[in-house]
């Protein structure tokens, strides 16, 4: 039997994942390794769903229909709900004598990698980052796009944006249709602009007023933290804790951030099942008044594997994905 545990280098849960299986073989002959995966072109070579992956003679027991190759950090979720970075004994046992375990699911999550890597994943397009290409007009359309929104907390028609698409010779609708495949926006059914991270054009839990009075929704809680980052602009965040209704007001003034209550964190959470950031992780990225209220989140939602992150922590995966948006 030959067993693998595919890792992202520094993966906290690597040595868990070893150790966790030598004492499920208690003894049984089987060749161990482990091996840590630098890409995600490796990762889609070698199998790796988020770190750690365990393959047991080249399968992953524990793969969910559809997952993708990923270097985020996996979350394993046991028969009672409980969520852990590693299979617990049971449900690798039944893996080792080939049958699923009963409750045993995998997820991804942004606990694990270094310099924050997958917590800047759940927001910034799979770590591909929300800067769209410059090429097909696509980066002159997002940004003409996002600066509608600054100015009017709307978001620009059709006819609005039909001049940047015809200076890169095309159609509004290709350049949308193109942007938002690329997941740098959604669209309605009628192909107008439903929101572009990190704005909404309609309302969220999140409410961002900008310095100079304008008034703007944000798609999540980190979405909110990146607009000030942004645009360059002084920003008043207005949210709610989703287990209480508190209020949650976060203050930027020149760059420095003021959070109300003091005890205030974001938890980061996404589906596994992958998908636009608006489905699949949006109404995951929250501001929490204490981590206990985002704890009692969690365990209501053990569909969203995720973490809570601290205030600097927050602020930095917001700045660092939305920060360069409008750069040229």
């Amino acid at each position: 039997m030959m067993i693998t545990v595919l890792t992202v280098v520094d993966c906290p849960n690597a040595q868990p994942a070893l150790e966790r299986v030598t004492a499920v073989l208690d003894g049984r002959e089987a060749q161990v390794e482990l091996v840590e995966v630098a890409d995600e072109a490796d990762a889609a070579r070698l199998g790796m769903c988020g770190s750690p992956t365990i393959l047991i003679d080249g399968t992953d027991p524990f793969a969910q229909p559809g997952a993708a190759p990923s270097l985020s950090c996996r979350l394993y979720r046991d028969a009672d709900g409980t969520v852990s970075g590693v299979p617990d004994e049971a449900a690798l046992h039944q893996a080792l004598a080939g049958t699923a375990a009963p409750g045993q699911e995998a997820g991804t999550s942004d606990c694990c990698a270094p310099k924050r890597r997958e917590a800047l994943d759940v927001v910034g397009r799979a770590g591909r980052g929300r800067r769209a290409p410059a090429e097909r007009g696509l980066r002159a359309m997002h940004q003409q796009i996002l600066r509608h929104f600054a100015a009017t907390g709307t978001a620009p028609n059709t006819r609005t944006l039909q001049p940047v698409a015809a200076a890169a010779g095309r159609s509004t609708t290709e350049v949308l249709t193109e942007l938002a495949a690329q997941d740098f926006l959604t669209l309605d059914e009628a192909g107008d602009v439903r929101a572009a991270y990190p704005f909404s054009a309609a309302p969220t839990r999140h409410r961002v007023r900008l310095e100079d009075g304008t008034l703007v929704w944000s798609m999540c809680a980190i979405d909110a933290l990146g607009i000030p980052a942004m645009l360059g602009q002084d920003a008043v965040i207005s949210s709610t804790d989703p287990v209480t209704g508190v209020p949650i007001t976060v203050t930027s003034t020149s760059g420095l951030i003021r959070w109300e209550p003091a005890s205030t964190v974001v938890f980061v959470g996404q589906r596994p099942e992958g998908g636009p950031a608006a489905t699949a992780c949006c109404d995951a990225l929250n501001f929490f008044t204490h981590t206990d209220n985002a704890r009692i989140w969690a365990s209501r939602h053990p569909d969203v594997p995720g973490h809570v992150v601290d205030q600097p922590e927050a602020e930095h995966i917001g700045k660092q994905t939305f920060g360069p948006l409008l750069a040229p």
